[in-house]
């Protein structure tokens, strides 16, 4: 009998449920089940709405049974930094707030006043984002004081996804980077940051490394899916599982991963933290299989995403810096269309933090533009051939940064993630960085939890093995 594995891969506005098995040396995998992550607003802050999340991935798991797996285990990767506190008793301790809220305004301050931003990066690699788990610790002290006090354990959103399904607390290392209190060579909690910041060394648990098995799924939840089922930790970070699926060839390959965010980097054997790193704003992650993903957070598909949704809404309002509205619905695809018949040449910081939460996205580019002497936009692909430039652009800046601080400028680039399907910037990021270009796996998360499942079960010997099996199962395009 075919043993299967389902990977949960929940992004910031959706997630699914994908089933995935060997077949010849060929991952075979299936959609089962896809559904909604949207926030909602609770106490003035943007949350997750948690509890929806742990239906929608019980439903996912029925979905399998309905089409015939019952998965020997299961994966949960997410996005990084966010977090949820629970009590002695297990219950919520405070809300799950997302990192684009507004509260960690001004909360590097309280940080950066007790633990300056040079030795934070020193101790931790971490680069600097207002949204970092250790600001929005300070942040939720400063609102909540009690919520730490009462605290007894710190899950980041996956660890308390698979704590709801069962019933068991495990620490996973590759989303615990991202939160900014990792020592990043010791690769544990660094209490010493910990302790003079006043945060209770009790919250944060034992860090375990993916293939750790988190337990089996508890008996109520056995019974409404309808079979039994154990949770075993992966890279639980999205982005430490999508370049588990990177199908690169040598060591010296850059990754992107390609979705809201753009995250630029290669994997290294041990950290990088000098001035060089600390001043580009890199960051050092943990990886699968020992790695650290050296890399640089950009701002990436957000725009787009967010200039689609603003052409198509009720709420789009005519001029300031916006081409013409039409009456029509823009697909991505007619976006892109509409990108290569457009001349448009000007460029803007792709990575500006005005583009992190605007309330007007086409404005905020337009802004970003004019600031820079550029003529506006007359139309929508005009706006569009902007971004694009700009994320070529900031593509190749990036990389030129890797190769002055590795030494070696990379030698080929692979994108995975849903964004290796937009082929307008797979060949402007080829051309403005002057390199060969490999696009796919297009659901490379959820592809990697997968294949971190293959390998804790003894199908797959490691991360080399598990990259022969992408070559062999996925499409991979060159540009």
């Amino acid at each position: 009998m075919v043993c299967t594995h389902l990977a949960v891969d929940i992004g910031a506005s959706s997630g699914r449920c994908i089933v995935g098995y060997l077949d010849g040396g060929r991952l075979v995998t299936r959609e089962v089940y896809r559904f909604d992550s949207t926030q909602v607003r609770v106490e003035g802050h943007d949350c997750w709405d948690l509890s929806r999340l742990v239906g929608e991935i019980v439903a996912g798991l029925k979905a399998a049974k309905t089409e015939g797996f019952e998965p020997e285990t299961i994966g949960i990767d997410t996005w990084g930094v966010d977090f949820v506190l629970v009590d002695e008793s297990g219950c919520d301790a405070c809300l799950s707030v997302a990192y684009r809220d507004a509260r960690t305004d001004g909360a590097e301050r309280l940080v950066e006043d007790i633990v300056p931003r040079g030795e934070l990066y020193r101790r931790t690699g971490i680069q600097h984002q207002k949204f970092n788990t250790i600001y929005q610790l300070a942040a939720l002290r400063k609102e909540h004081p009690d919520a730490l006090d009462c605290a007894a354990r710190m899950l980041m959103i996956p660890e308390y996804l698979a704590y709801k399904l069962t019933g068991v607390m495990k620490s996973e290392y590759t989303n615990a980077s991202t939160t900014g209190l990792l020592d990043a060579r010791a690769r544990g909690w660094d209490f010493e940051i910990i302790d003079k910041l006043g945060y209770p060394r009790r919250i944060f648990g034992r860090l375990e490394q993916p293939g750790t098995t988190v337990g089996a799924l508890k008996p109520e939840v056995a019974a409404e899916v309808g079979y039994s089922s154990t949770v075993v930790l992966v890279g639980s970070h999205d982005t430490a599982s999508a370049y588990l699926a990177a199908p690169i060839e040598r060591g010296d390959e850059a990754i992107i991963s390609s979705g809201t965010w753009s995250l630029l980097g290669m994997e290294l054997a041990q950290p990088m933290i000098d001035d060089r790193a600390r001043e580009r704003n890199f960051t050092n992650e943990g990886g699968v299989g020992g790695k650290i993903r050296f890399l640089k957070n950009i701002m990436g598909l957000w725009i787009i995403q967010n200039i689609r949704r603003e052409l198509n809404g009720d709420a789009y309002v005519e001029g300031r810096g916006k081409p013409a509205k039409s009456a029509k619905r823009w697909s991505y695809a007619e976006l892109e269309s509409a990108a290569r018949q457009s001349s448009y040449a000007h460029t803007f910081d792709a990575d500006a933090d005005e583009l992190l939460a605007p309330e007007d996205m086409c404005e905020a580019v337009w802004a970003l533009l004019k600031s820079n002497g550029a003529e506006q936009p007359k139309s929508v692909g005009d706006l569009m051939r902007s971004v694009y430039l700009s994320l070529a652009s900031c593509y190749a800046r990036a990389i030129d940064g890797l190769g002055e601080m590795t030494g070696s400028r990379p030698s080929a680039i692979n994108i995975v993630g849903g964004g290796s399907r937009d082929r307008l910037l797979n060949e402007l990021t080829a051309k403005e960085c002057g390199l060969v270009v490999r696009a796919g796996p297009s659901e490379a998360t959820a592809i990697g939890n997968l294949l971190a499942q293959l390998i804790a079960s003894g199908e797959c010997k490691g991360a080399a093995d598990a990259r022969e099996i992408v070559k062999k199962s996925c499409e991979i395009e060159v540009f």
